[in-house]
């Protein structure tokens, strides 16, 4: 395969789909239901294009803003990831995003929904790009990347969402939020709450010989 052979459709589509998706959890504004629009025709998914059709006659600024708001149904992760220290999530996610170059033109946090999903959705155009370029490599790392992305930090929100939307009545947001979950699969367990962390020192400390030994370390 050459570098100018046709780029992997089902890749395309589904980056696609989940630029859409993302697209989806933004806010309305001018020229974003033309986008939305044209980005359903080439994602080509049923679940999603329920979620559009009802967009076409629901979405607004003033229904958004209203719902996806940290007093009503957080949209960014932080919320959701119970037990995670906020800054060292978002420290660890701006990593991820420089890591592949991923600089999204947006109004809202690194953990906000829609700039998550939309990262999936680049790393799927990457992953499709380094097939045609014939970079096994760099496709299975950004495929991993993906896979782990999705796992660790999409899924937990999409959940949240797809359980908390569906009582606003806004169909396309609870549409888009189940179409989401479905796609990020299975949320990375947790430690919960409730539940203390095992001792350090469950099978045993010896703090005397550490000592011992850094003592002896400084001489």
């Amino acid at each position: 395969m050459s570098a100018h052979a046709s780029p992997d459709a089902p890749l395309l589509r589904e980056s696609a789909a989940w630029r859409l998706l993302g697209l989806l959890f933004e806010r309305p504004r001018e020229g974003w239901r033309e986008e939305v629009d044209a980005l359903e025709g080439i994602a080509a998914d049923p679940a999603i294009s329920a979620a559009v059709a009802a967009a076409r006659e629901e979405a607004c600024e003033e229904a958004f803003l209203a719902i996806l708001a940290p007093a009503v149904v957080s949209p960014r992760e932080v919320t959701w990831q119970r037990g995670a220290d906020s800054g060292q999530l978002l420290a660890e996610i701006r990593a991820t995003y420089d890591a592949f170059a991923f600089r999204p033109v947006t109004e809202e946090a690194p953990d906000h929904v829609s700039v998550e999903a939309g990262f999936v959705g680049w790393l799927l155009l990457k992953e499709a790009y380094a097939r045609v370029a014939e970079l096994p490599d760099a496709a299975a790392l950004t495929a991993e990347a993906r896979a782990r992305f999705q796992k660790a930090h999409v899924a937990r929100l999409a959940a949240a969402l797809a359980e908390n939307l569906d009582r606003w009545g806004v169909s396309y947001l609870t549409l888009a939020a189940a179409a989401l979950a479905a796609r990020a699969g299975e949320p990375e367990a947790i430690p919960s709450l409730d539940t203390p962390p095992p001792s350090p020192c469950a099978d045993g400390c010896s703090f005397a010989g550490e000592a011992e030994e850094e003592e002896e370390a400084t001489l």
